[in-house]
């Protein structure tokens, strides 16, 4: 019973992080078009912030806790196949919310270093990543 309720809060986590991780850089594509130091440009840095502070990070990090625990209480092993190719796409995940949080703070701090259409491509990772994480964890396929 323990292993459902870990499994319903590590799924509601993980929703709540791809949103943030889905939204985020279609803010940063409208973002770069805004004139530095004006008002929809302290928007776009606030909107930014919350969005990274108050939704992206708990849920990322309640996600990973989730699911550890998920993986103890489950009776996975940390060697299966499937787990490791998962937690490899887990991984990019990590990677692209923390170069996320990277962008936003070039922003915060008035640097617009990369294009709307960097932006625009950028938006396109984690849908591969999730497609590859969902892959492997509900076909499972042998490695």
């Amino acid at each position: 019973m323990l292993a459902l309720w870990v499994k319903a809060l590590h799924i509601v986590a993980v929703f709540a992080w791809m949103a943030g991780l889905f939204y985020l850089p279609r803010l940063f594509v409208y973002h770069t078009r805004q004139e530095l130091g004006s008002d929809s440009d302290r928007l776009f840095i606030h909107m930014e912030d919350r969005l990274v502070k108050v939704i992206m990070r708990p849920a990322g990090v309640v996600t990973l806790l989730a699911g550890v625990v998920l993986v103890g209480v489950s009776g996975f092993s940390w060697g299966d196949g499937w787990l490791s190719a998962k937690l490899l796409g887990v991984l990019g995940l990590v990677i692209y919310h923390s170069s996320l949080e990277r962008y936003a703070f070039e922003f915060r701090h008035g640097r617009r270093l990369r294009s709307e259409r960097f932006f625009r491509v950028v938006n396109e990772v984690p849908t591969v990543l999730l497609v590859w994480i969902v892959i492997w964890v509900v076909v499972k396929p042998s490695i």
